[in-house]
């Protein structure tokens, strides 16, 4: 395994051009449609690992990351502002009508932060974003919000990778472990929001 990790990272670029791909991995995740196909959570995960082989440095990593992911938050936002409704008539949008429903749900239901929880929640983390700009969602709240998960992402999937660096599969456990507390954090809102919904409206009854 170790002669074939080796081997592996020596077809990786070096200095900038391989910081450039990580900030380019981490800003196409968050763009509709194309986050789709970017498994950028896992292989910004893969390369907090690659950084106890001797690759990059855990601050160079976290900036890129961070600025990716913000970077793209905010085009995606740009793009459902400007263009949302043209975009939606497109057939790669057409073809993925159920999960730009579920986002439009999802950020109706919590808002801004729908923001925040989209950046860990995979398959409608490019979305949720461009649905939030669709929606005329004030600007500089969304910018808040997107700069915080940003910071969070930009902070742990890379130090998720570094902290199980001894083994890939311990990285991973580490990453499930992760995503189950934001998974727990998620439902803990959900929860509080029924409650207090439930009990305003039996106080308005």
């Amino acid at each position: 395994m170790e002669h074939l990790l080796q081997q592996f990272m020596e077809f990786l670029p070096d200095g900038g051009t391989y910081l450039l791909i990580l900030f380019l991995i981490a800003f196409a995740e968050s763009v509709p449609m194309i986050g789709l196909l970017v498994p950028g959570s896992t292989l910004v995960v893969f390369a907090g690992f690659l950084i106890l082989k001797g690759k990059c440095s855990l601050t160079l990593l976290i900036i890129m990351t961070t600025g990716g992911a913000l970077l793209g938050d905010l085009f995606s936002f740009w793009l459902g502002f400007y263009y949302g409704s043209k975009l939606l008539k497109l057939r790669s949008f057409q073809k993925h009508h159920k999960l730009v429903k579920r986002a439009e749900r999802f950020f109706v239901d919590h808002g801004g932060k729908s923001i925040f929880f989209a950046r860990f929640l995979g398959p409608i983390r490019g979305i949720t974003p461009f649905i939030a700009g669709l929606s005329g969602m004030p600007k500089r709240p969304f910018c808040g919000y997107a700069l915080i998960s940003a910071i969070l992402w930009g902070i742990c999937y890379p130090g998720i990778g570094y902290l199980g660096g001894r083994s890939w599969q311990q990285a991973q456990s580490l990453s499930v472990k992760f995503g189950l507390i934001i998974g727990i954090i998620l439902l803990a809102t959900i929860l509080h929001q029924w409650i207090k919904r439930t009990f305003k409206s039996s106080n308005n009854g």
